[in-house]
């Protein structure tokens, strides 16, 4: 399956061609519009010309941040999200050789995987669980264990990123949204 979530089929084809612009997505899927959030990877690989952890692990930190300010910017926030950005490729580089695939196709259970993801800089308990089901749901990558690891996220439906294939799922997985904002205000 391939990944379309950005609305964008060039910013979807970097999603496929490039692993690491997956992770940068979900990374990035903070405060800021899902769709957006992903296309950030071919914003990075639009302005450097390639998406090399090595090379992006060794930018000069103030250099990386002008790149990713850049209009349109990776993120809301793009000064402090270009700083986990380059602290995910420098991860990827010391811990896994620069080959992001190894972080998840190498986990042998889904408690590992999560374990992994959580190491991660911005991805916390719920944010990892996500990208978990995006895995299995999107890329196949199903360790044994993951859907316990992955919670609600593992089930059919419309709940999460995971879900998105498309501009109607894109719009459901909004609505999901919406509906659960409302009910947690509704209970206060």
């Amino acid at each position: 399956m391939a990944y379309s979530m950005t609305g964008l089929d060039e910013a979807d084809k970097v999603l496929n061609d490039y692993p690491f612009a997956v992770i940068l997505g979900m990374q990035l899927d903070q405060q800021y519009w899902m769709e957006h959030a992903f296309r950030g990877g071919h914003k990075l690989l639009g302005r450097l010309g390639h998406l090399d952890t090595a090379k992006i692990a060794a930018m000069d930190p103030e250099e990386f941040k002008a790149i990713a300010s850049q209009t349109p910017a990776i993120h809301r926030f793009p000064a402090s999200m270009a700083a986990k950005a380059q602290a995910l490729a420098q991860i990827i580089e010391t811990t896994y050789d620069g080959d992001v695939t190894r972080l998840w196709n190498e986990a042998a259970t889904g408690k590992e995987l999560l374990k992994r993801l959580q190491a991660l800089p911005g991805f916390g308990a719920q944010k990892a669980r996500i990208f978990v089901a995006l895995l299995a749901k999107q890329a196949g990558v199903r360790p044994d264990g993951w859907e316990a690891v992955a919670g609600d996220y593992a089930l059919d439906g419309y709940r999460s990123v995971a879900d998105v294939v498309d501009a109607d799922s894109l719009a459901k997985v909004r609505e999901h949204k919406q509906e659960m904002k409302a009910a947690a205000k509704a209970a206060k």
